[in-house]
């Protein structure tokens, strides 16, 4: 009999992805349900779908290797291990893909990720048979949506990451998109295929939601399950995230549309829903800027993270202010993010010092920002820019450079000069998000303009499949 682990629904990695038998996960859990009675109650709905976000916080995927860590050696963002030849983040660094361990690395957020879409799957397969458990108002199309967004989100970043670049979409690995649990293998799509499937999963759940979802209506919801909407993925989430599918596919049009409906839309008091965060932020010790996040996770061990990654300076840049002042944030001496975000310390145990991003900085006792973003409105304000027309680009521009605090300039009218100063601002402002690898690899960036990568190494943006799926 099929059993899941009770709020954390976990399941057979093989059964949907082209991994072997051999490859399947077993585990034993305390607390067993069978998908039948887990799925025959609202509540086991609910409690499924939080086991996803629970899911999403994981090691190998956003709690560290897709926005801290391995995501980011890959385009050279920490010192530490990443300069010693013998380690891991060196061999990504320089693209060594061959390499055991450097492939074990990428092969274990691949799985991870396959692994929450499995637990998505789960819901859905049983949703619809079973939409006479739903009492409450909403909850249905809310926990429908969320899962077709969230498996979108996924097989996205499964894309970006180990697909195509998109200015060749016909060099580099085909991938599956995974719509429902199965132990027979699932076809390899093709890059128009796969965009065909996730945008689909975009449209219905932007369709389930857009006239109920609390954040649109701007209405204090009734059912605790609906509060905190930007730490679930919310109405604008999903047309966040379709901002960012559009852009990866190169729908100008489209990209452009989704975005400037997020930065466009407001609460009940007339105000931006997502503002831009500012000075003022900062210095209240907001640095990972909440007020940004249009979907985010609520991440308790953030304070342990922080710890164990950043205050030890096992994550750090350069030694002094050439690297992070100069060579980041060319000495401006008025970028919000150069004066609050980085501290130099001295290293443990060692007189040498090293600058250390405080993003994640929170206090050990309070929940306050312990939050890690996965879509921000920083973002939509960089789609909008290089998608827009030249008048509106320059507007958004101007707003999204007056709350960094740097002085106005005039976008270039080349696009792709304007995509050029857009990549130094994706350098800064996604620091340990791992939304500047992919903003590198969407462009096909040439080696001198991915700042920090090794003069030695040879930029390579596709990675293989893992060895798992060799078979």
């Amino acid at each position: 009999m099929k059993t899941l682990k009770y709020i954390i629904v976990v399941l057979l990695l093989p059964a949907l992805t082209n991994t072997s038998c051999k490859d399947y996960l077993n585990v034993k859990p305390k607390t067993e349900m069978t998908q039948e009675e887990l799925f025959s109650t609202e509540g086991g709905f609910k409690d499924a779908l939080n086991g996803v976000y629970i899911q999403m916080k994981g090691t190998n995927v956003y709690g560290r290797d897709m926005t801290m860590t391995t995501i980011e050696h890959l385009i050279s963002s920490w010192d530490g291990d990443a300069i010693i030849s013998t380690k891991v983040p060196y061999k990504l660094a320089h693209f060594n893909y061959t390499d055991v361990d450097a492939e074990r690395s990428l092969s274990a957020i691949y799985g991870a990720e396959y692994k929450i879409i499995a637990s998505i799957n789960a819901i859905l397969d049983h949703i619809d048979e079973n939409r006479f458990v739903f009492r409450s108002p909403g909850v249905y199309e809310t926990v429908k949506a969320e899962c077709l967004a969230m498996r979108a989100y996924c097989h996205l970043d499964i894309l970006r990451l180990f697909g195509p670049i998109p200015t060749d979409v016909n060099t580099g690995n085909k991938l599956a998109y995974v719509i429902h649990l199965s132990k027979t293998p699932n076809p390899l799509l093709s890059f128009a295929a796969f965009q065909e499937a996730l945008l689909k999963d975009l449209d219905e759940a932007e369709r389930l939601v857009k006239d109920i979802d609390p954040i649109v209506k701007n209405i204090a919801p009734t059912d605790a399950y609906f509060a905190n909407r930007n730490l679930k993925m919310n109405y604008y989430a999903v047309k966040a995230l379709q901002a960012r599918a559009y852009l990866w596919f190169n729908n100008k049009g489209k990209a452009y549309e989704c975005a400037k409906m997020v930065i466009d839309a407001k609460d009940s008091n007339g105000n931006p829903m997502f503002r831009l965060g500012k000075l003022a932020d900062m210095s209240a010790k907001d640095y990972v800027l909440t007020c940004e996040h249009i979907f985010g996770l609520h991440d308790f061990a953030l304070y342990t993270k922080y710890s164990s990654l950043y205050a030890n300076g096992s994550l750090r840049k350069g030694s002094d202010n050439s690297i992070i002042n100069s060579q980041l944030y060319g000495n401006t001496g008025t970028d919000i993010r150069e004066a609050n975000l980085w501290e130099l310390i001295t290293l443990p145990q060692s007189v040498l010092q090293g600058y250390v991003l405080k993003k994640y900085k929170v206090d050990e006792s309070g929940t306050n920002f312990k939050q890690i973003p996965l879509l921000r409105i920083s973002e939509m304000y960089m789609i909008a820019i290089e998608t827009g027309q030249a008048a509106d680009a320059q507007l958004l521009w101007t707003t999204f450079r007056s709350a960094r605090g740097l002085q106005q300039n005039t976008l270039p009218a080349d696009p792709v000069l304007i995509q050029n100063e857009l990549l130094k601002e994706y350098r800064k402002e996604f620091y340990a998000e791992g939304q500047a690898f992919f903003a590198y690899k969407r462009l096909n960036a040439a080696q001198a303009n991915v700042l920090f990568v090794p003069g030695e190494a040879t930029l390579n943006y596709l990675i293989p499949m893992p060895k798992t799926e060799a078979n």
